[in-house]
């Protein structure tokens, strides 16, 4: 594995992984730490999903990944349970210096 792209470490992998969905329907789900770090690569590099590095799968699995648990709202989901589960800080900051300004 390329060390310039994202992967979830073993322990954020161990934290997220019991909250995940199972059990649906269908065609057995590819890889989900892969397909999930490819996921969180695009979100933070900015890159477009047709552009996501191999290594993580097809473009379209990742980007079809993300959307669908968006419209099942599982990300809001995993996020509030994992947040739920430690302590809350003093503080909290958000740097949005990754956001596309447009005129």
């Amino acid at each position: 594995m390329s060390k310039s792209l994202f992967w979830l470490s073993d322990e954020a992998w161990s934290a997220m992984e019991p909250h995940r969905p199972r059990g649906k329907a269908g065609k057995p789900r590819v890889d989900d730490r892969r397909v999930i770090s490819g996921i969180l690569h695009v979100l933070k590099t900015g890159c477009r999903w047709r552009d996501v590095p191999a290594a993580y799968g097809p473009p379209t699995t990742i980007y079809n990944r993300y959307n669908r648990w968006s419209q099942r709202r599982i990300w809001q989901r995993i996020f509030e349970k994992m947040a739920a589960a430690g302590p809350v800080p003093d503080e909290l900051s958000i740097d949005s210096s990754h956001v596309k300004a447009h005129r």
